[in-house]
């Protein structure tokens, strides 16, 4: 099955799946840190009319960046399972400590984005398993950047965590589709020809976005992703 055409294409086939945790499609967004999926993740939840997305950022915390499975279980894959929204604490990494609860309701497509959604525990509730498909190097380099030298500290520890746990539960051969950045009509750092058409600002405008210039192409990962059941 050829990769969708657009993020609008890569949107209508993601709603038209079949439910894969109870009542969902639950769509998993994983890279690496700084690849871009909070913004990706946004747009296609535009794209499927305000799809709701959990951050995995909100369930993992400094003492658990990688160790949070169970509590994503318990709070909310077993009440999506039973199509009742799932209420989850979510951790404030200024305050360092669980301070609020958020609900998630069993939409028609939920959206999980972060590092480690696509692990092997989280696979089997998944109906398409997406990756940004950025360079570590890149990724890393543009989040601490983004966060600047104030969190230069919190960096130091988390690339070696994730190298870690991609090198024992790797995501990227998981992948459906592999998403990758074009930026005014230039691939992001890393890339290469690929599949699948450019989905360009006009786009990005009607799904609400908030007006850069990223696009992005979209092609097939492992053999026979989302073909017919």
């Amino acid at each position: 099955m050829p990769a969708p055409s657009s993020l609008d294409a890569l949107a209508h086939r993601l709603a038209a799946l079949p439910p894969s945790c109870g009542p969902v499609r639950l769509v998993g967004v994983d890279g690496h840190a700084g690849s871009g999926k909070t913004t990706l993740a946004r747009r296609l939840a535009a794209l499927l009319g305000g799809a709701p997305v959990l951050h995995l950022d909100d369930v993992a915390s400094h003492e658990a960046l990688f160790d949070w499975t169970e509590r994503l279980t318990e709070q909310v894959l077993r009440p999506l399972e039973r199509g009742e929204p799932a209420h989850y604490e979510v951790y404030d990494w200024v305050a360092r400590s669980r301070t609020g609860r958020a609900v998630l309701p069993p939409a028609p497509v939920v959206l999980v984005e972060g590092v480690g959604a696509g692990r092997a525990a989280l696979r089997p509730y998944l109906a398409c398993l997406l990756w940004m498909d950025m360079p570590p190097g890149d990724a890393w380099r543009r989040g601490q950047e983004r966060d600047g030298p104030e969190q230069a500290g919190f960096w130091a520890g988390w690339i070696p965590a994730e190298r870690a746990h991609f090198a024992a539960d790797p995501s990227r051969p998981w992948a459906d589709f592999l998403v990758r950045e074009v930026s005014e009509g230039r691939e992001a750092p890393g890339g290469r020809e690929t599949s699948g058409a450019l989905e360009k600002d006009e786009a990005a405008k009607d799904a609400g976005d908030d007006g850069d210039r990223t696009g992005y192409t979209v092609r097939e990962g492992r053999t026979g992703a989302l073909d017919p059941r």
